[in-house]
């Protein structure tokens, strides 16, 4: 039976799914490299309780209940002792992240389930720096994640029926819906998503149209909650950048080449929403509100 989670990353995904696991009754160890991080994320999940609160879904005594079944740790050694579930969540970087499944595999309890976070990177690649690879998985969670309902579940070359099945089943009594995946670079929701938001950039970059004219077209006429160009501020576009260069290197097909002007900006540091500054600018508001002034008309 799945209780203990161990959580790696307290960053935005993180910090989620370390909220959504204690939220559903779960005790969750959630690790970052210093304290600072670890209480930067225990505010994003107090944030954000209690802005569920306001909305009338969860009670004082809920919340209270949700931050007591987390306890932070700097030391994944000391962490992942009594660890059922360790799910990774550190940045998209797929060294660090074999680095990690390496210590994961060293320090966790023979028959600890190792899952990864990555929206990306091959799980079949990631399991074979342990000697585990059967308790090997990917939980692609979406962001934000403690109001997303997918979670897509990726099995590796060597992932057994018995671990996909306690993953696919424990993610219902997160209230997710999971979906099966096989593992192929960007797996399903990146794989067509990125694309889209490299193909909005390139029309960008052509002069087709402006910033705020591409996410108004597929808002209003594609029926879209959020224009690419936002959406891609919102994830990152660092982030986006690295998914794109995975499924370069992985299909070997142009299509998935990432755009000089997403190349340029993250070499600029215009991040998007966490820099400050992508295609909108959020010095002010977080809404995507004002068009980058290297866009502005």
């Amino acid at each position: 039976m799945i209780r203990n989670i161990v959580v790696i990353g307290a960053g935005t995904m993180g910090n989620g799914i370390a909220h959504t696991f204690a939220q559903s009754g779960f005790k969750v160890n959630l690790v970052d490299v210093s304290q600072e991080a670890l209480d930067r994320g225990l505010k994003t999940i107090t944030t954000n309780l209690d802005r569920i609160i306001a909305k009338g879904h969860l009670t004082e005594e809920q919340k209270s209940e949700t931050l007591g079944n987390i306890t932070t740790f700097t030391a994944l050694q000391d962490a992942v002792t009594s660890a059922d579930l360790i799910v990774e969540a550190a940045t998209e970087n797929q060294d660090l992240k074999l680095k990690i499944f390496g210590q994961m595999d060293e320090f966790a309890p023979e028959n600890c389930i190792l899952a990864t976070n990555t929206s990306s990177i091959s799980i079949t690649k990631i399991a074979a720096a342990t000697k585990r690879a059967d308790k090997v998985i990917g939980m692609h969670f979406m962001n934000p994640v403690p109001i997303m309902k997918l979670v897509e579940i990726i099995k590796g070359y060597s992932t057994s029926k018995e671990t996909f099945d306690a993953i696919y089943e424990m993610s219902k009594t997160l209230g997710k819906v999971p979906v099966e995946v096989n593992d192929y670079p960007g797996f399903v929701a990146n794989r067509i998503l990125m694309p889209m938001i490299n193909e909005s950039i390139e029309t960008l970059y052509n002069g087709v149209a402006g910033v705020e004219e591409i996410d108004t077209v597929m808002k209003l006429g594609m029926a879209h909650p959020m224009g690419p160009l936002q959406l891609a501020d919102f994830i990152g576009l660092d982030v986006c950048l690295a998914i794109l260069n995975v499924m370069y290197d992985g299909f070997k097909n142009p299509k998935y080449a990432p755009n000089p002007l997403l190349v340029n900006m993250v070499m600029a540091g215009k991040l998007g929403v966490k820099s400050g500054e992508g295609f909108y600018d959020y010095s002010e508001s977080k809404k995507a509100e004002k068009v980058a002034k290297m866009f502005s008309k």
